[in-house]
């Protein structure tokens, strides 16, 4: 729902600014969207004047204009046909951005002659369609002010999110009877915005318009009122901003009255042309196969569920939802029959849901327009027809009742407080729902009015008090668990599941949610599925995936392929292997790790090493102590070997596999370019013990740590750490971490040896060690290593 702010203040008395009419809309429950102000994108256009024109030497069709813009005489090429001197414009200085192409204006040569920005057009402007000329302003348009300031551009647009329950808010007179509600201003009385002395009907003394309504469930109540001798030509300029300002395009006067009546008021109307209709207007239902031209220029094929309008030969309206192109008015209208219809708004929603059919006047009918408004709608878009069509008015035809029977809710004020956490006086709910149309008894029977359908027990009358109070002064109070309501039932592996699912989000990954069924071809690049559908959606989603690594890597090639330079993607699911299905992690690692920089020259890709540390970090947010994990190759065919592994709990158990993946697979998926990835098999994790006793507070160590490094010599082919881990295991006791900080082959190492330097950290607990300590302990180190094969280097 969008909305000017002047267009609101006609409704409502008030000088607060956008800002705080967005703020207070928000506060009572209508989320905005959006603030636009138009002077924007026009603020460097000013009104300049043209002094001298000359022909351009170069071009015939172009000229060389001299123009005063409110500072130095500037020279501007001009290929406009109007431009001549004397003529008042909008003129873009060089620096301003043409709103209709998004073109940067700059200090140009055109054809071998200097040009300092241009003379705009309407549509260059964004204003309007004419493009065939300049714009051309009346003679005290001042020089060199600017243009958005002089013709009243600065005015925001707000665009509301109205929710399906508010019906009376989809016109901007239900907005700003909201706003007043809420103490931001006045309402002003209707008859006083449409200048009019009261609401009564106008009514002439030509005769009134045959109609009626023959399906009373679809269409209860059917208003109409001719108007003779009308002339439609182009609606007023005010009418014409309005609507332009919120982006609906002016068509003709007659057209605009119903367009603007819907958005001002949130009540569609419909205007036919009386020389195209053959016979009396009814209401009825359509028969099967029965088709309709609508405005839209489609053919719709209609059903015996579906309102319409129609005259002895033809369908002319789908009731409540777009009119027909056959009856519509044109230039040469002259007498006209206006509709002011109420339509059931189910029947609506399913018409309009058959049809596949949306439009302004079904989210208004589906919604629930006010039925105690038809002889006012009726009477205001008569008004507008009259005093900007002339013409003569015929007497109003009433076919059928709206229903309009008054609905009675008991109410206690103490609802307010236990249904929504807020303390109101019954004094201050009494006016707030006066203030919003309610009625009220002194016994609290309330009656809400016409146009709150949506308002039908004592819930909806508390949610009113409330957002009248503010949304953002309902306290934040938890619930009492009451007997009955379950505990958390998170298991220990939905909670692991969880964690893992943040903890790769935290680190820049994004998640993708893929189909659990791939194409054969994809499931053969890894092993082949284990299980395959009988009947299948497409050929596309056959098998059950035996890996997360395909549908990953088809979500990476995606997005390379539109462009993205860096493409880090998760998922957390199941594979399908034979036996049953694996909770798993997977990732994969594509593109750019890091953008080409002054420093480096060129762009760093992700290696095997990249795809390591995500894995450790996801099982530390598993709960896996990872510094004990053996690090084994044969991470599967898909990876490639020499730049894969698996980290392992002993030899069996596989936590994880990772590394940079083989160029077959990754060929198969069409990736280029170095591609890495990981899968972590969430339930091969073990689960710790559930145990209700709290672990002490964590006491930092009362005694400094002692470092003592450590080289050996080790066969070339050793992984580094299985050394570590052997280190480690000497000693459990004192010895707290492990840390390779040198690895070395070359000048003065033995041939097929490497040198592996290790960092062994100590942590006293009781007293301090002496000097037979420390050589126990490095004895200890000294042999466990040994035992793998190293060699203390002297």
């Amino acid at each position: 729902m969008k909305f000017s702010l002047s267009w609101l203040k006609e409704h409502l008395e008030t000088d607060t600014d956008v800002h705080g009419v967005a703020d207070m809309l928000n506060r009572i429950g209508h989320e905005v969207e959006s603030i636009d102000n138009p002077a924007d994108k026009l603020a460097d256009f000013r009104i300049a004047r043209v002094l001298t024109t000359a022909p351009h030497p170069q071009a015939d069709k172009l000229q060389v204009l001299s123009i005063d813009a409110g500072g130095e005489p500037m020279q501007v090429v001009c290929g406009a046909p109007n431009a001549r001197a004397g003529l008042l414009g909008v003129f873009g200085p060089a620096g301003a951005v043409v709103p209709a192409n998004g073109m940067v204006l700059k200090v140009a040569a055109i054809r071998g002659v200097e040009s300092n920005g241009m003379m705009c057009s309407i549509a260059e402007l964004e204003l309007g369609d004419d493009h065939d000329g300049i714009i051309e302003l009346p003679e005290n348009a001042p020089v060199g002010q600017v243009y958005a300031q002089w013709a009243g551009l600065d005015d925001p647009v707000i665009d509301v999110s109205i929710t399906p329950n508010r019906q009376d808010c989809m016109g901007v007179r239900g907005i700003a009877r909201d706003l007043a509600a809420a103490g931001l201003g006045k309402l002003r009385p209707l008859h006083e915005v449409y200048r009019m002395d009261s609401l009564v009907p106008i009514s002439g003394d030509d005769p009134a318009p045959e109609i009626a309504t023959l399906d009373p469930e679809g269409c209860p109540a059917f208003y109409a009122q001719a108007v003779a001798g009308v002339t439609n030509g182009p609606a007023p300029q005010w009418m014409r901003d309005k609507l332009h300002a919120i982006g609906q395009k002016p068509i003709s006067v007659l057209v605009d009255i119903t367009n603007f009546i819907s958005i001002d008021l949130g009540r569609p109307l419909h205007v036919y042309d009386r020389a195209k209709l053959n016979g009396p207007l009814v209401a009825r239902k359509a028969t099967d196969g029965e088709e309709v031209l609508a405005l839209n220029g489609k053919t719709y094929t209609l059903d015996s569920s579906m309102t319409v309008i129609a005259d002895d030969t033809m369908v002319h309206d789908i009731g409540g939802v777009m009119g027909g192109e056959h009856s519509g008015v044109s230039e040469s209208t002259t007498d006209v029959l206006i509709e002011c219809a109420y339509f059931t708004p189910e029947h609506i929603a399913r018409t309009g849901q058959k049809l596949t059919l949306t439009s302004d006047a079904r989210q208004r009918f589906e919604r629930g327009v006010d039925p105690a408004f038809l002889d006012d709608g009726l009477a205001i878009a008569t008004k507008l027809v009259l005093d900007h069509c002339g013409g003569k008015p015929s007497a109003i035809t009433r076919a059928g009742t709206p229903p309009v029977a008054p609905r009675n809710i008991s109410y206690d004020p103490g609802h307010c407080l236990r249904l929504g956490g807020i303390d109101v006086s019954g004094d201050e709910q009494r006016n707030i729902l006066e203030r919003l149309g309610f009625s009220l008894t002194p016994d609290w029977q309330v009656t809400p009015p016409s146009w709150r359908r949506d308002v039908e027990g004592a819930a909806d009358i508390v949610e009113e008090v409330v957002r009248m109070v503010g949304l953002d002064n309902v306290p934040s109070t938890p619930l009492p668990r009451a007997e009955g309501v379950a505990k958390p039932t998170a298991t220990a592996m939905q909670k692991i599941e969880r964690k893992v699912r943040r903890t790769a989000a935290a680190r820049g990954l994004n998640e993708a949610i893929n189909w659990s069924f791939l194409p054969e071809k994809e499931a053969n690049a890894f092993g082949g599925g284990h299980w395959s559908l009988a009947n299948p959606i497409s050929e596309d989603m056959k098998v059950m995936r035996p890996s997360l690594l395909p549908g990953l890597f088809s979500a990476a090639q995606r997005n390379m392929n539109r462009g993205a330079s860096s493409v880090r993607l998760f998922e957390i699911g199941r594979r399908y292997l034979a036996e049953t299905e694996h909770l798993t992690a997977a990732f994969v690692l594509a593109g750019e790790k890091a953008q080409r920089n002054w420093a480096s020259g060129k762009a760093t890709r992700f290696d095997a090493f990249d795809a390591k540390g995500e894995v450790l970090a996801l099982l530390a947010a598993a709960g896996v102590a990872t510094e004990g994990l053996m690090l084994m190759g044969e991470a599967g065919e898909h990876y490639h070997p020499g730049q894969s592994a698996t980290l392992r709990i002993g030899l069996k158990n596989v936590l994880a596999a990772f590394g940079a993946v083989h160029p077959v697979t990754a060929k198969a998926f069409d990736m280029d370019g170095p591609v890495v990835a990981a899968e972590i098999f969430l339930d091969a994790i073990p689960l710790k013990k559930s145990s209700s006793i709290m672990r002490s507070a964590f006491t930092p160590p009362a005694l400094q740590a002692v470092t003592r490094d450590f080289a050996f010599l080790v066969p070339e082919d050793m992984p580094s750490g299985d050394l570590g881990r052997s280190i480690r295991a000497a000693d459990k006791q004192n010895i707290v971490d492990v840390r390779l900080f040198d690895q070395f082959s070359g000048q003065g190492v033995p041939e097929g040896q490497k040198s592996l330097a290790f960092e062994v950290t100590l942590q006293p607990v009781e007293k301090s060690y002496s000097d037979e300590d420390l050589k126990a302990i490095s004895d200890r180190i000294i042999t466990a290593a040994s035992k793998q094969g190293a060699q203390l280097r002297g």
